[in-house]
């Protein structure tokens, strides 16, 4: 089974998510805290989606995402938030979060978003054998990691597949556009700030100077270039 992790401390709303993502076909566990949700999540290691909803009574959502991201980088993390400022986005990206949704959200939004979370972290998917060889950089495509001079980085599924969609298309400007259909899918839902925000935390890895980045350089206006 997909197994997913729904953490919302409404009850109603709580009942409401987790019903259709069994329609849906996903096994799912629930928590009403952030501390039962740490807890649950080390009972099952195989969950591969966890919806965090951000504003809980003691650990909040954007704390449980820094917990998961400190030892997990394969699952796919979305993040629920009632708020609509623009800070609250950026944070939950920031703090490691793949996606997020504002309530109120539709289902057939939320369901999208979580297929394609599901996908990206290795279910359904046969990924084939083959490295890819950019120096300083190695991505290995079987085990979906990448290498900075021989040391393994610590990546998110979405960073991954943002490298690997740069490496691919060494040298190329490519727009926010054609990065959220690669990374996203054609049938996302959200904004294209998703785009940047990710980039800014995945120069925060990569980058030898965040403040004058060369390996994912800005196109101003359009969008970004693997600059190697």
């Amino acid at each position: 089974m997909k197994k997913v992790l729904v953490l919302e401390d409404e009850a109603s709303i709580r009942s409401f998510i987790v019903l259709n993502l069994r329609r849906a076909g996903y096994d799912v566990i629930e928590a009403e805290s952030g501390e039962e949700a740490l807890e649950l999540l080390r009972a099952h290691s195989d969950v591969c989606v966890a919806l965090l909803d951000v504003m809980l009574p003691g650990i909040d959502g954007f704390e449980v995402c820094r917990h998961i991201r400190a030892t997990n980088t394969k699952i796919g993390i979305l993040m629920l938030t009632a708020r609509s400022q623009e800070m609250d986005k950026v944070t939950g990206l920031m703090t490691g979060a793949d996606d997020y949704v504002t309530k109120p959200f539709s289902l057939a939004e939320l369901t999208a978003r979580v297929d394609a979370l599901y996908r990206r972290s290795g279910g359904d998917t046969v990924v084939p054998s083959g490295e890819i060889h950019q120096p300083p950089f190695l991505l290995n495509t079987r085990n979906r990691t990448l290498e900075k001079n021989g040391q393994r980085l610590k990546l998110t599924q979405v960073e991954y597949t943002i490298m690997k969609v740069f490496m691919e298309n060494p040298q190329k400007a490519l727009s926010r556009e054609e990065i959220l259909d690669q990374v996203w899918g054609r049938d996302y839902f959200g904004e294209l700030k998703i785009v940047d925000v990710n980039i800014r935390r995945l120069r925060l890895k990569i980058e030898d100077n965040v403040q004058s980045p060369t390996y994912i350089t800005t196109v101003w206006g359009f969008g970004y270039k693997w600059g190697l």
